[in-house]
């Protein structure tokens, strides 16, 4: 796992159990199961068995000390072997030939990090309308959804994930990936779940989320954004 193109699928997790599982089994057919490429799942003490389900599915599981995305993927890098670290929601599947996709990405150039563009799994015209914009190379629309590879060097320079964030983590560390390398957007996109959309509303989810950028734009801590995440979102994970 120490080959300059070895790969670490860093999944964190909590209360998936219903999603895990068939993730696991996508990527292992799709080439991550070979000795150069490792799958973690950073679970955040799921109470509904996503552990077990991970690793039954071959997946190497990691508990984590405290919950929290940012906390849970900055673990799983900590006990990563791979050279190219890949951060994927566990809702989330990437393209086909993703592994190579990424190798060659960050192979290229002075490329240290990027990620893919974005599609949902549901075919409201507002959800394709939002996953197209995901083209542009524009940080205002670079979403955890689209998942992100990094090199393990420029991961640990720019510090990792901020542990106090539990909203918006994804946005902020892109502009701090790119001082230590240039950030590539490849043109196949993934598909994640748009069950939070239906569960909230596609339109009125989509106007929380505006609403919490803007606010973190502004300044406002994270304590009040989660807040107001908490008042507004129909979730149990936050």
């Amino acid at each position: 796992m120490h080959s300059a193109d070895s790969v670490s699928i860093i999944i964190p997790t909590y209360q998936e159990a219903g999603c895990i599982g068939p993730l696991i089994h996508y990527l292992r057919q799709a080439g991550a199961d070979t000795s150069d490429v490792e799958i973690i799942v950073a679970d955040g003490q799921s109470t509904d068995g996503t552990a077990t389900v991970a690793a039954d599915a071959g997946a190497r599981v990691v508990s984590c000390p405290q919950r929290g995305r940012a906390t849970q993927m900055n673990h799983g890098a900590a006990q990563a072997q791979g050279q190219l670290l890949y951060f994927l929601h566990a809702d989330t599947f990437p393209p086909a030939g993703f592994l190579a996709a990424i190798r060659a990405a960050l192979g290229a150039g002075d490329y240290g990090s990027g990620c893919f563009r974005l599609r949902f799994d549901h075919p409201h015209w507002f959800l394709r309308l939002s996953a197209w914009f995901t083209r542009f190379p524009v940080e205002l629309v670079r979403f955890g959804d689209q998942s992100l590879f990094v090199r393990r060097e420029v991961f640990a320079q720019a510090g990792g994930f901020r542990t106090d964030m539990v909203l918006l983590e994804d946005q902020e560390i892109i502009p701090r990936l790119r001082r230590y390398g240039r950030f590539r957007l490849l043109p196949a996109p993934v598909v994640t779940s748009a069950r939070k959309y239906l569960d909230n509303g596609i339109f009125r989810l989509q106007g929380i989320f505006l609403l919490l950028c803007v606010l973190y734009r502004l300044g406002v801590s994270q304590s009040k954004l989660r807040a107001v995440y908490r008042a507004l979102v129909q979730q149990d994970k936050i």
